[in-house]
């Protein structure tokens, strides 16, 4: 059976990226077969995985755009457990074209769940802010994980992912997307403040923030600076430790 989780928030820099990067590469170190799919426009996953998003000639655009192009044209491998279907600067230009040309929003869904090829876990990229990139990726998925950074501010964020939630399952067939859980990332065990903050999250959301919460920790963001994950980068340190933890849980 195949998961496709969506990693979303409409606040930027809350660590999409990183989290789809690190998930990713943890679970195929436990032998699960991992799709990485680039919605977002800047294209940061792409380039941390070694591509340059402005000479792509297919990406994750041609499959939104083009319903001829399969997912086999447009992914690329590393090795046998995990590929990606790189983003490029066009998907920009893609949230347009979609609703003035209406394109179906459900074109990823399809692409995913007629595929040949099997994987265990397919996790999707999105960029901030809800757009249709971000609603098309949640057409696709069967669960969604937020991250949030721990300060109060983040409410506003899960509040809004919440109501395009509704809506999915409500309207835009997708009735059975779940939210997998609110992941706190950049969070200082030292600061009294974030504490709190995340104490204050876990009980007005019960049940639905991870155990697992990732540390602000330095080796993170430098790591995609030399290419790699930090669980490569850094195997020991905080941050690598954190998203092993959180592929406990979601295995689990």
């Amino acid at each position: 059976m195949t998961y496709i989780l969506a990693v979303a928030n409409q606040k930027g820099g809350v660590g999409k990226t990183t989290t789809v990067l690190n998930l990713g590469l943890v679970l195929a170190s436990r032998g699960k077969r991992v799709l990485l799919v680039d919605l977002d426009p800047q294209a940061s996953l792409t380039v941390f995985m070694g591509y340059d998003p402005y000479r792509l000639t297919r990406s994750s655009y041609s499959l939104l755009m083009y319903p001829e192009i399969s997912l086999v044209r447009v992914m690329q491998t590393f090795g046998s457990l995990v590929a990606l279907v790189p983003g490029s600067v066009d998907l920009a230009t893609a949230a347009i074209r979609m609703v003035q040309e209406q394109h179906p929003l459900g074109r990823l869904r399809t692409v995913l769940r007629e595929t040949q090829y099997t994987f265990d876990f397919v996790l999707i990229d999105t960029p901030p802010g809800l757009n249709v990139l971000t609603v098309s990726a949640l057409i696709a998925a069967d669960q969604l994980i937020i991250p949030i950074q721990c300060n109060y501010p983040a409410m506003q964020g899960i509040k809004a992912v919440q109501d395009i939630i509704s809506h999915v399952r409500t309207g835009m067939g997708n009735p059975n997307l779940k939210l997998r859980g609110i992941l706190p990332t950049f969070f200082d065990s030292e600061s009294l403040f974030a504490a709190k903050v995340l104490a204050d999250i876990r009980t007005l959301l019960p049940g639905q923030v991870f155990r697992t919460a990732i540390p602000y920790d330095p080796t993170v963001a430098d790591a995609p600076h030399v290419g790699k994950a930090v669980v490569d980068y850094a195997p020991e340190s905080a941050g690598a430790q954190a998203y092993r933890a959180l592929v406990d849980e979601l295995l689990a």
